[in-house]
């Protein structure tokens, strides 16, 4: 019986939160792990806490900002080709609806769906040829749920559901394939600041989480926020060789916060 190969894995903007605990559970199941963020030492640290998180797995800090042209070459050329790319580099902020300018449209653009497009075109036609590969884009509930305080992220979240479809159309046939994963209001560092912002007020984080989703996403089945390695356990699977039947999918890991029983 042949053994599985070691795959290469690139996870964009893991140098925390449901980035780092992707890039964790590839590690820990052997794969060689590529670490992204915008700052080299940023990308180093966590580069370490994964790699003493994984045992023996090998990670590999690449600097580069992917929402650029210049720092998605400058991903590309440290690391020519991946069997499997998690495109999990994002951005998110709360903002009243007319007051996002142009200039933070495109910023969002380029940030959570160019970056995607730009390593999908540069990695897809490699494992085309090689005949297996995973692409997966990390999307969001709001891409179904518009939050009216962050129409301009929604939206962006909502356009990676499109681009993955695309993509898993084109790649029709050739063992690669192409998912979304959709999380929910997710305990990363970035959330728990959203968070405090909008409904701490001196109470504890525990209280603020709970009046959170209480009061802003009181549809939550969960009832609480979920933990980047619940995320993590989701995007391990559908980059696994167990996923081949899963293509052009989105998959929601939303703590049953979109009231729907539809994926």
């Amino acid at each position: 019986m042949n053994a599985t190969p070691r795959r290469t894995v690139l996870v964009t903007g893991s140098t925390s939160g449901i980035g780092e605990a992707i890039a964790t559970a590839f590690a820990r199941d052997g794969a060689e792990v590529i670490v992204n963020g915008r700052d080299t030492q940023r990308t180093k640290n966590a580069a370490e806490r994964i790699r003493a998180a994984a045992g023996d797995g090998e990670v590999r800090a690449v600097a580069g900002d992917v929402s650029t042209t210049a720092g998605v070459r400058a991903v590309t050329d440290a690391v020519p080709d991946v069997d499997v790319l998690v495109n999990n580099a994002g951005i998110f902020d709360a903002k009243p609806a007319f007051e996002i300018t142009d200039e933070e449209w495109i910023r969002y653009f380029e940030t959570n769906v160019l970056s995607g497009i730009r390593l999908t075109r540069h990695y897809g036609p490699g494992m085309v040829q090689r005949g297996w590969g995973r692409v997966v884009f990390i999307s969001s509930e709001s891409g179904i749920n518009i939050p009216k305080e962050m129409i301009h992220y929604g939206a962006t979240k909502t356009t990676q559901l499109a681009v993955a479809r695309g993509f898993a159309q084109e790649v029709a046939g050739t063992g690669v394939t192409v998912n979304t994963v959709l999380p929910g209001p997710t305990l990363t560092p970035g959330v728990r600041v959203f968070i405090a912002e909008r409904v701490g007020d001196g109470i504890s984080f525990e209280e603020a989480e709970r009046r959170f989703i209480a009061e802003e996403r009181p549809t939550s089945l969960l009832g609480r926020l979920i933990r980047p390695e619940e995320i993590a356990n989701l995007v391990h699977y559908v980059g696994s060789d167990a996923a081949s039947a899963t293509t052009g999918a989105a998959l929601r890991v939303d703590g049953g916060v979109v009231s729907s029983i539809i994926p």
